[in-house]
């Protein structure tokens, strides 16, 4: 299959397809193609985003039943081969001769890169080994000097994963101010996300950016969707005085200020609405895992407001109202609130 044919079926699935470089899509072409057209068959949709429970159980399945299958001792050596070089060749030849793409990817509609990631995650055993002490921040600071941004360079001397090992250099690499935000560093924020957005969209659509540039009612706030793919190690970098999660927080907040608009949505009568209306609509989803959620979609029906502002007034609901709520299922959670709504509306008359 050609590339320019590969890419059109692939966007059939992959909306962002355009984005992808081309040798990304011709490896989907051989390892995902297929696949999505057989889970399309069976009325499926190509997923994105968080994992779900029960796609973090199936990766579990798949890695262990492909070990069983190969012989390999452990999933350790499966997924991160490089550690082991005495065993490297006949490890490859093992997945080479059994499929490991095709087995690993098995009953997940998702492209068989993101599964590998999540895997990777999952059984890295460098993923869990708490906080950095004194003198691994000084190993990592040096090793950085010595071999720049080769995180996995980095993390093989560290014996830690490599984003771990790139999110603390970022945030340790300079002095960052923990103290309330100033007018000039959110205001830094502010240029920083703005000029990241309008990058973004005139990546997406080059049409949109004329009327960006003429409108004095920061439009492109209104794209609240992009804040969850904004490049927040750049934002940090324009900041300079904040760590990138500080900047993803504090941007939530101005997010939701602006969206609001001054309204209370969440007091008296009406925040009595907006929460009944959150309860019902998630009731309605019958959803049971918080991936499967469209938060947008609920964010929309309750007011205009960003998709984590909603997911906080649950996760306040669900804390202030549902006795146990940890040991619930995520259906039982919500089920547990309208439960309790209901019963305060009785006793309330």
């Amino acid at each position: 299959m050609d590339l320019d044919t590969a890419r059109q079926e692939l966007e059939e699935f992959i909306p962002h397809v355009k984005n992808i470089s081309d040798g990304s899509i011709k490896k989907m072409a051989g390892r995902d193609l297929m696949r999505f057209k057989e889970f399309k068959k069976q009325g499926i949709a190509v997923k994105f985003g968080r994992f779900t429970q029960k796609e973090n159980k199936q990766i579990q399945k798949n890695v262990e039943e492909f070990l069983s299958l190969t012989g390999i001792d452990n999933a350790e050596k499966l997924l991160f081969t490089s550690r082991y070089p005495e065993d490297k060749d006949t490890i490859h030849r093992l997945k080479t001769e059994h499929h490991f793409c095709e087995k690993i990817s098995e009953g997940i509609p998702r492209p068989w890169r993101l599964i590998y990631y999540r895997a990777r995650k999952m059984f890295d055993p460098n993923n869990y080994k708490g906080r950095y002490t004194k003198e691994e921040k000084e190993k990592l600071k040096k090793y950085q000097a010595l071999h720049g941004n080769d995180w996995k360079k980095i993390s093989e001397l560290m014996s830690r994963s490599n984003l771990s090992v790139a999110m603390k250099f970022s945030e340790i690499k300079s002095a960052v101010n923990y103290g309330p935000w100033t007018k000039e560093e959110t205001q830094k924020l502010m240029n920083a996300v703005k000029e990241v957005m309008r990058r973004k969209v005139k990546t997406e659509n080059p049409n949109s950016l004329s009327s960006l540039e003429q409108s004095d009612t920061d439009p492109w706030i209104e794209r609240e969707k992009l804040y969850q793919q904004l490049p927040w190690t750049e934002i940090e970098t324009r900041v300079g005085s904040r760590y990138w999660r500080q900047c993803k927080q504090k941007w939530n907040s101005v997010l939701t200020s602006k969206l609001i608009r001054g309204q209370q949505l969440y007091r008296g009568i009406s925040g009595l609405q907006a929460k009944i209306t959150l309860i019902k609509r998630l009731y309605e989803t019958k959803a049971e895992d918080a991936s499967e959620v469209n938060w947008d979609e609920l964010s929309n029906a309750i007011g205009h407001v960003p998709r984590a502002y909603v997911q906080a007034q649950f996760y306040r609901l669900k804390v202030s109202s549902v006795p146990l709520w940890k040991r619930k299922t995520f259906s039982g959670q919500y089920a547990s609130c309208l439960y309790s709504l209901r019963l305060w509306l009785e006793s309330e008359g």
